[in-house]
């Protein structure tokens, strides 16, 4: 863990500041701007880059990929530049958790696997990358989203004691276990062999 620098009532702040930034749904806002129908009704129902590439739209995706990362990225970067290293990681952490669970869709969000890789990558360069390298590696093999997502997320811990970023460790674990929690559907259809492949509709 960092050094705690902040009151907690600072950190309240930022926790505050990063939940909401990581709340805005850009996946529903960017299909409904595009006229590509209503994302709930759309394969998963989910609001993430995977599911609206299953309106068919790569470039709705790839801005939805790019956005919702660039939520955790952001609010890790903003709460460093202005705050200090522990605000970082609450803010990076609850934009995580923002996604998840936004107020405005009723705390009925995404998987946060774009928001993760986006927070890890602000929060510690060379372990966002591992994780996002590890992610291409198991969806090159696999052609499944959630099991790239769930060997990454899985990984990601690890590679903060290798690469040298133990202050990190401890958000590592509990983004992984929240990963893995909203993955749990996933994982069910994973055993069964019935989880659908990157791409399909």
């Amino acid at each position: 863990m960092p050094e705690i620098i902040l009151s907690p009532t600072a950190l309240l702040v930022w926790a505050a500041l990063g939940y909401l930034l990581g709340s805005i749904p850009f996946g529903m806002v960017i299909t409904k701007l595009l006229g590509l129908g209503n994302l709930r009704e759309i394969g998963s129902g989910n609001i993430g880059a995977t599911n609206v590439l299953r309106t068919g739209s790569k470039p709705a995706a790839a801005a939805t990929l790019i956005l919702d990362g660039g939520k955790g990225a952001i609010a890790v970067l903003i709460a460093r530049a202005l705050a200090s290293e522990d605000a970082a990681q609450i803010a990076g952490l609850m934009a995580f958790v923002g996604h998840c669970y936004p107020i405005w869709l009723r705390f009925k969000g995404g998987k946060g696997v774009a928001t993760f890789l986006g927070l890890l990558l602000a929060l510690a360069w060379p372990v966002g990358i591992a994780c996002c390298l590890t992610w291409l590696a198991t969806a090159a093999i696999s052609r499944i989203s959630s099991l790239s997502a769930l060997v990454a997320a899985a990984t990601s811990s690890a590679w903060m004691l290798i690469l040298g970023y133990g202050h990190a460790y401890f958000l590592g674990i509990l983004v992984t276990l929240l990963v893995f929690w909203r993955h749990r559907e996933n994982i069910q259809r994973l055993r069964a062999g019935t989880e659908p492949k990157i791409g399909k509709k």
